[in-house]
Protein backbone atom coordinates (compact mmCIF):
# COMPACT_ATOMS: atom_id res chain seq x y z
CA UNK A 1 0.00 0.00 0.00
CA UNK A 2 1.30 3.68 -1.06
CA UNK A 3 1.46 5.96 1.80
CA UNK A 4 -1.28 8.26 2.07
CA UNK A 5 -1.71 11.89 3.41
CA UNK A 6 -5.63 12.92 4.85
CA UNK A 7 -7.34 14.92 7.32
CA UNK A 8 -8.25 13.23 10.49
CA UNK A 9 -10.83 15.15 12.31
CA UNK A 10 -11.66 14.51 16.00
CA UNK A 11 -15.36 14.58 17.19
CA UNK A 12 -16.94 15.07 21.10
CA UNK A 13 -19.90 11.83 20.58
CA UNK A 14 -21.15 12.67 17.07
CA UNK A 15 -18.60 10.81 14.74
CA UNK A 16 -20.90 8.67 13.62
CA UNK A 17 -23.21 11.21 12.38
CA UNK A 18 -20.91 13.68 10.87
CA UNK A 19 -19.20 10.65 8.80
CA UNK A 20 -22.40 9.93 7.45
CA UNK A 21 -23.08 13.05 6.30
CA UNK A 22 -19.72 12.99 4.74
CA UNK A 23 -20.94 10.31 3.18
CA UNK A 24 -24.20 11.46 2.24
CA UNK A 25 -22.16 14.78 0.73
CA UNK A 26 -18.96 12.86 -1.44
CA UNK A 27 -20.96 9.34 -1.86
CA UNK A 28 -18.23 6.22 -1.51
CA UNK A 29 -17.71 3.79 1.54
CA UNK A 30 -17.36 4.52 5.12
CA UNK A 31 -16.37 2.09 7.90
CA UNK A 32 -16.81 2.93 11.12
CA UNK A 33 -15.06 0.78 14.47
CA UNK A 34 -16.06 1.65 17.79
CA UNK A 35 -14.34 1.31 21.13
CA UNK A 36 -16.34 -1.80 21.76
CA UNK A 37 -15.10 -3.36 18.71
CA UNK A 38 -11.80 -3.06 19.86
CA UNK A 39 -12.33 -4.79 23.31
CA UNK A 40 -14.05 -2.01 25.33
CA UNK A 41 -17.05 -3.47 24.76
CA UNK A 42 -18.53 -2.83 28.40
CA UNK A 43 -16.90 1.00 29.06
CA UNK A 44 -18.99 3.67 28.37
CA UNK A 45 -17.61 4.73 25.22
CA UNK A 46 -18.16 1.41 23.71
CA UNK A 47 -20.20 2.76 21.07
CA UNK A 48 -18.26 6.17 19.83
CA UNK A 49 -16.74 5.58 17.03
CA UNK A 50 -12.62 4.52 17.70
CA UNK A 51 -11.79 5.38 13.77
CA UNK A 52 -13.70 5.50 10.97
CA UNK A 53 -12.91 6.31 7.41
CA UNK A 54 -14.29 7.28 3.96
CA UNK A 55 -13.26 6.65 0.81
CA UNK A 56 -14.58 8.24 -2.14
CA UNK A 57 -15.29 7.77 -5.51
CA UNK A 58 -13.24 11.09 -6.56
CA UNK A 59 -10.11 9.73 -4.35
CA UNK A 60 -10.51 11.76 -1.13
CA UNK A 61 -10.01 10.06 2.02
CA UNK A 62 -11.54 11.72 4.96
CA UNK A 63 -10.94 9.91 9.13
CA UNK A 64 -12.31 10.59 11.82
CA UNK A 65 -13.29 9.32 15.25
CA UNK A 66 -14.72 10.10 19.17
CA UNK A 67 -12.30 11.75 21.35
CA UNK A 68 -11.29 8.86 24.52
CA UNK A 69 -12.62 9.86 27.71
CA UNK A 70 -10.42 12.50 29.33
CA UNK A 71 -9.29 14.25 25.64
CA UNK A 72 -11.21 16.58 24.82
CA UNK A 73 -10.51 18.61 21.90
CA UNK A 74 -9.41 21.90 21.36
CA UNK A 75 -11.54 24.69 20.20
CA UNK A 76 -9.92 25.36 16.71
CA UNK A 77 -8.02 22.10 16.20
CA UNK A 78 -10.87 19.51 15.69
CA UNK A 79 -8.61 17.69 13.08
CA UNK A 80 -4.90 16.13 12.69
CA UNK A 81 -3.34 15.63 9.36
CA UNK A 82 -3.21 11.39 9.18
CA UNK A 83 0.01 9.70 7.35
CA UNK A 84 -0.74 5.87 7.23
CA UNK A 85 0.68 3.03 4.93
CA UNK A 86 2.59 -0.14 5.45
CA UNK A 87 6.45 1.25 4.44
CA UNK A 88 7.79 0.86 7.78
CA UNK A 89 11.19 2.76 7.17
CA UNK A 90 9.41 6.05 5.13
CA UNK A 91 6.26 6.20 7.98
CA UNK A 92 9.21 5.92 10.86
CA UNK A 93 11.48 8.79 8.76
CA UNK A 94 8.68 10.92 8.48
CA UNK A 95 7.54 10.51 12.04
CA UNK A 96 11.05 11.16 13.72
CA UNK A 97 11.31 14.19 11.41
CA UNK A 98 8.17 15.42 12.39
CA UNK A 99 8.07 14.98 16.40
CA UNK A 100 11.32 16.53 16.58
CA UNK A 101 11.27 20.04 18.20
CA UNK A 102 7.57 18.88 18.93
CA UNK A 103 5.89 17.10 21.49
CA UNK A 104 5.00 13.66 21.60
CA UNK A 105 1.15 12.60 23.13
CA UNK A 106 1.12 8.99 22.12
CA UNK A 107 4.61 7.21 20.99
CA UNK A 108 5.46 5.72 17.89
CA UNK A 109 4.44 1.79 19.27
CA UNK A 110 2.31 -1.20 18.11
CA UNK A 111 -1.43 -0.59 19.64
CA UNK A 112 -4.26 -3.16 20.39
CA UNK A 113 -5.56 -3.04 16.71
CA UNK A 114 -1.92 -4.76 15.90
CA UNK A 115 -0.79 -1.48 13.49
CA UNK A 116 2.14 0.84 15.25
CA UNK A 117 0.83 4.40 15.96
CA UNK A 118 1.51 7.51 17.27
CA UNK A 119 0.72 11.26 17.60
CA UNK A 120 2.53 14.27 18.01
CA UNK A 121 2.01 17.82 17.11
CA UNK A 122 5.04 19.43 15.18
CA UNK A 123 7.09 22.48 16.29
CA UNK A 124 4.62 24.56 14.22
CA UNK A 125 1.56 23.37 16.07
CA UNK A 126 0.46 20.75 13.84
CA UNK A 127 -1.21 17.61 15.62
CA UNK A 128 0.35 14.62 12.69
CA UNK A 129 -1.01 10.84 13.46
CA UNK A 130 1.42 8.00 12.07
CA UNK A 131 -0.07 4.69 11.39
CA UNK A 132 1.92 1.69 10.35
CA UNK A 133 0.14 -1.24 8.65
CA UNK A 134 1.08 -4.66 9.57
CA UNK A 135 4.33 -3.92 11.16
CA UNK A 136 6.61 -6.05 13.27
CA UNK A 137 7.92 -3.54 15.83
Amino acid sequence: MVSRLNPYLSFNGDARQALEFYKDVFGGTLSLNTYGDFGQAEAPNADKIMHGMLETPGGFTLMGADNPPGMESAPGQPFSVSLSGDDDAELRGYWEKLSAGGSVSVPLEKQMWGDVFGMCTDRFGVPWMVNISGSES
